[in-house]
């Protein structure tokens, strides 16, 4: 909805008031004993605040709250989104991190940072071009929402980087480690299967970095900062895989 103007909002409520008003002088000459005297003009005031109360509030308040609340949603929505996949920025990715660490020290549970970096990302820019790239992201983007679970966030880091937010996993946290690799050859077979684009076949692959989030502090940052280091490991050790930071679990490969 189109936010009215202050021209528009002015010039709705001089017609509300005018009809109003016109509609109080016909009424009142139907008791012309009452016309010109004080009660008259009490009355005038009555009915015009009366006639014109639902007309201002549907046709002038209703519409203008209705249409800056749906602006100031667009404004959060925009610097929380990123504009081209509409994942969670990295704004938003360090929100929620904050609050998954925070959930572990109060929970005793465990989750993880797994940070993905997309392997030959930069070739189909220079060979088919920015917008190939950008619909590789698209659907990169789709299929890891569809990989991961409602209640885990996927987000852009910026570039051919993307991040999950795993919450908690089942089962005893001395397990946590394999259930993230588990998780984490879930996205690099998903991404690995190829993007449709203009007759062509895109392929990229991606290698995974990961932090598991014990109880204890940790800052958002650090927790990206080492994935990525999990994530440049896999890379020098053959791409297509995951690892965890600190060496905790065992290696894996795509197989």
């Amino acid at each position: 909805m189109k936010l009215l103007s202050a021209r528009n909002v002015l010039a709705r409520i001089a017609l509300i008031i005018a009809c109003a008003e016109a509609l109080v002088m016909v009424l009142l000459q139907f008791n012309p004993h009452i016309a010109g005297g004080y009660l008259a003009a009490v009355l005038d005031a009555l009915l015009l605040a009366l006639l014109s109360t639902p007309p201002l509030y549907y046709w002038v308040i209703r519409p203008f709250v209705k249409a800056r609340d749906e602006a100031l949603e667009q404004v959060t929505l925009l610097a929380h989104t990123d504009p081209l996949t509409h994942l969670a920025n990295r704004r938003l990715v360090r929100h929620y991190l904050g609050t998954l660490v925070a959930g572990s020290v109060r929970h005793g549970t465990v989750g993880a940072v797994l940070v993905m970096d997309l392997d030959g990302f930069k070739a189909i820019n220079d060979r088919h071009g920015h917008d190939a790239g950008d619909a590789t992201l698209v659907e990169v983007a789709r299929r890891l929402r569809e990989v991961v679970r409602s209640e885990d966030v996927v987000g852009r880091l910026g570039g051919d980087e993307f991040v999950v937010l795993v919450h908690r996993f089942d089962g005893p946290n001395s397990e946590a480690g394999e259930r993230a690799l588990r998780i984490a050859e879930k996205l690099i077979r998903a991404v690995d299967a190829p993007v449709p684009f203009n007759g062509l076949a895109l392929r990229v692959g991606a290698s995974v970095g990961i932090r598991l989030l014990p109880p204890e502090h940790l800052e958002p940052d650090a927790a990206i900062a080492e994935a990525d280091q999990a994530m440049y490991r896999a890379k020098a050790l053959g791409r297509g895989r995951a690892e965890v930071f600190g060496g905790e679990g065992p290696r894996r490969e795509r197989e």
